[in-house]
């Protein structure tokens, strides 16, 4: 993968965003758009997605817009969609079984490889055609498939005790789907998905401000 500029946390949570719609393009047979056109497709403003494509030099023509196959082409490579990124699941009760009936690879290049779980009925079987092991076996697994991002569904309670495992096992990178914020070393970048605060959140703006589309 190529080194690219440091962005903006924001630009960087709106790429896989401009790639899955850029991909639905190019299946279409489009090859031509402008910032605006983008714009009313994913409901983020034109300024900033002329913004965000800055970041990486010129992407475009004004007047002309964007090639979708060179934006395509350029942001796969800023993504490393040519290599398959393996994913741990540690938890498997209701929403890690979902996620791992939730198949990733059919639309990006990341799959859950293997999953960990602390009930002894659930270690030892596959669902969805992931494994699942026991969570004596996390470090172990870890290093000989190369993993160094884990998906977190477990209990609030086990969740730092567990990350402390995932860091020592190499983990880079965490989706924390429990409801701690779990404490990492500066080299590791955990991601929350509070889906209770989302809610509120969406909640607050459809009463306070009608049903508007927010971007990231």
């Amino acid at each position: 993968m190529t080194q690219q500029p440091k962005i903006p946390r924001a630009t960087a949570k709106r790429l896989p965003i401009y790639f899955r719609y850029l991909t639905f393009l190019h299946d279409a047979g489009t090859e031509r758009i402008s910032s605006s056109e983008l714009s009313d497709a994913i409901k983020f403003d034109a300024a900033t997605i002329r913004r965000d494509f800055s970041y990486f030099g010129a992407l475009g023509k004004r007047g002309y817009g964007y090639e979708v196959k060179a934006l395509l082409d350029f942001f796969a490579n800023v993504l490393d969609q040519d290599s398959l990124i393996n994913v741990a699941l540690i938890g498997a009760g209701n929403l890690g079984q979902a996620l791992l009936n939730f198949n990733f690879h059919q639309s990006s290049n990341m799959r859950i490889s293997a999953a960990f779980d602390a009930d002894e009925k659930r270690t030892g079987t596959i669902l969805a055609g992931v494994p699942i092991y026991k969570m004596s076996e996390l470090k172990e697994q870890i290093s000989a498939q190369r993993i160094n991002i884990a998906i977190l569904t477990v209990p609030q309670g086990v969740a730092q005790d567990i990350t402390d495992q995932l860091v020592s096992a190499g983990v880079k990178g965490i989706l924390n789907f429990t409801p701690l914020r779990v404490t990492v070393p500066a080299n590791v970048r955990v991601q929350n998905v509070d889906l209770t605060n989302e809610l509120q959140t969406l909640v607050y703006f459809i009463e306070n401000y009608g049903s508007i589309t927010t971007g990231l």
